[in-house]
């Protein structure tokens, strides 16, 4: 008898690991090729801090969850990609120009002198609005917004494979 794979845990696994390579490739960048994140670049973070440890408990605790903690453990973490997906397309609009960042990272000017605070004064402030680093065309917040689409959709085909198998008649 052949057994077929899990489709649903297939897809979820999918997502996790797609989702832990763009978070490692991030810290990569900043730790060893070394890109400074803007603000924006730290939020969008957010998304894989909070929902690749959910995400990895759902995989552990997979057939011991019940059916109605698992769907709403995944559509948070999905909400969450949501979120990042968002959050990478807002980015990439702002380094493209096709609207306003906020003002806490865009169109920096000079900076403040405080002759009191003069460790202030050395710190670095990155832009949200000026492009680190592209390959493809695509800065890095596009290709966040990318995967964390993937990452959804891939969160979305695991909840729709484990619909199936648990109503098979429908």
């Amino acid at each position: 008898m052949t057994r077929t794979a899990p489709l649903d845990k297939l897809a979820a696994g999918a997502a996790f690991l797609l989702g832990l390579a763009a978070i490692m490739g991030a810290l990569g960048s900043q730790y060893i090729g070394g890109l400074v994140p803007c603000e924006l670049c730290l939020e969008q973070r957010l998304a894989y801090y909070w929902g690749l440890p959910l995400l990895a408990v759902i995989l552990v605790l997979w057939n011991r969850l019940p059916i109605a903690v698992w769907y709403l453990a995944i559509a948070i973490v999905a909400a969450l990609f949501v979120w990042g997906a968002y959050l990478g397309t807002y980015h990439a609009g702002v380094e493209w120009g096709f609207w306003p960042g906020p003002t806490s990272c865009t169109g920096v000017g000079d900076a403040v002198g405080f002759d009191a605070l003069a460790d202030l004064n050395s710190a670095r402030i990155v832009p949200c609005d000026q492009v680190q680093f592209r390959f493809l065309g695509l800065s890095l917040a596009g290709y966040n917004a990318l995967i964390s689409v993937a990452v959804v959709g891939l969160l979305g085909l695991a909840a729709l494979f484990q619909w199936r198998k648990t109503n098979p008649g429908e």
